[in-house]
């Protein structure tokens, strides 16, 4: 079934929008989320995979920790040291470095860096407070 607007209606809102076949999210109207000081993040959730934007200032810490969902991460900016059950890894523009769920890791910014996260299952820990 098709969703097209009415005659004289502008576009479909947020709430159409959301029952679309197919939602567009837009990054510049998504709320950024402020972790810590040093961390914020925008996050877009499907049903079985999450994206998720980070921005973390150099010398930022994500603690180790470990989660159910398997992690991709993307750098675009910056640079990333990663340890991963205790393997130094550092992940530079341009590099993508997958965990797999439930590994232990932490990470911490090198640089001030932007880079974008997908995690599969969502994360529903990020989905239910802002606790990382």
């Amino acid at each position: 079934m098709s969703q097209e607007p009415k005659a004289g209606s502008a576009k479909p809102n947020a709430q159409s929008q959301s029952r679309m076949a197919a939602p567009l999210h837009r990054w510049d109207e998504i709320a950024l989320e402020k972790i810590t000081e040093m961390i914020s993040r925008k996050i877009v959730t499907g049903d079985r995979e999450m994206l998720a934007q980070t921005y973390l200032k150099r010398g930022a810490l994500v603690p180790l920790h470990a989660h159910a969902s398997e992690q991709m991460t993307y750098v675009l900016q910056g640079a990333l040291r990663f340890l991963v059950e205790g393997e130094e890894i550092i992940v530079r523009e341009g590099e993508v470095i997958h965990i797999p769920s439930g590994t232990p890791h932490q990470a911490e910014a090198l640089e001030d860096t932007f880079e974008l996260d997908v995690y599969s299952p969502l994360r529903e820990d990020w989905i239910d407070s802002s606790v990382e």
